[in-house]
């Protein structure tokens, strides 16, 4: 089977970002992938996942993270780049933001969240969960397109499917949250269990609850029609300027972890 370094996990909206090329699925010990794309950008293998499935099925509580995620490894992937519709709590934020998110608070409650549930007691260190070299990469190529790009902030993940209420938004934002959305976690846990490096870029969609009127699913997936090519864009410049040599500590992130 073709091999990958790089994959893209597409969130709302961008399920099909990417028609051209293999078209696959792989059989985990954790079930099946969805539907894998195999494909090149300038000249690298890539590989792309959509999170919620092909046609957006997979509500958010439902994601089966461990077999995506261990599918993408199975075909050896590095990196991965994710994309992600969030709602901003930071007054700051506007409609049309990118933000690449430094930190995060895990507020998800039933989803299997390790690949380490059995001996030997594995305790990993995610006081740099977001790869700072993928970080850094990401941040230039959006800074050329958007001009607020944020990228000290921290990403609060629910569980879903229902939208936040306005206490919990305020809740959130005393605890320093800068935006919020329903994916994301334990995806970047679960690629740093594996000694993958993981960032995302996330698109401001709208304000959380609270901080305008209502928060509407379609505003979201218009917002996301909107901005699908810019993401895009920063994605394929993102691509073309990693690396082919790691120099970051994901690779060693399984160092000292064992009991």
């Amino acid at each position: 089977m073709k091999k990958a370094r790089i994959a893209i996990i597409g969130g709302t909206g961008f399920e099909d970002s990417l028609q051209k090329g293999i078209k696959t699925r792989i059989g985990t010990r954790y079930g099946p992938s969805p539907t894998l794309n195999l494909s090149t950008i300038s000249g690298k293998n890539i590989v792309f996942l959509p999170r919620h499935g092909e046609g957006h099925v997979v509500p958010p509580h439902k994601i089966n993270n461990r077999a995506n995620i261990f599918a993408l490894h199975s075909l050896d992937v590095e990196r991965i780049l994710a994309t992600n519709m969030v709602g901003a709590l930071n007054p700051k934020y506007a409609l049309g933001d990118i933000v690449i998110p430094s930190d995060f608070i895990d507020f998800t409650q039933a989803r299997h969240f390790t690949f380490y549930d059995d001996a030997p007691v594995t305790h990993v260190d995610v006081s740099e969960l977001y790869c700072p070299e993928l970080r850094e990469i990401l941040y230039k190529a959006a800074k050329k397109r958007v001009d607020n790009v944020w990228t000290d902030a921290v990403y609060l993940i629910t569980e879903g499917p229902r939208y936040e209420s306005p206490a919990e938004i305020r809740m959130f934002r005393t605890w320093g949250c800068d935006i919020v959305g329903m994916t994301g976690m334990p995806e970047a846990i679960l690629a740093h269990e594996l000694e993958m490096c993981y960032a995302t870029i996330c698109f401001v969609s709208n304000m959380a609850a609270g901080m305008q009127k209502k928060v509407s699913a379609e505003e979201v997936l218009e917002e996301s029609k909107i901005v699908k090519k810019l993401v895009w864009d920063i994605l394929e410049e993102t691509i073309a300027n990693i690396p082919n040599k790691r120099s970051c500590f994901c690779s060693n992130a399984l160092e000292g972890t064992r009991v």
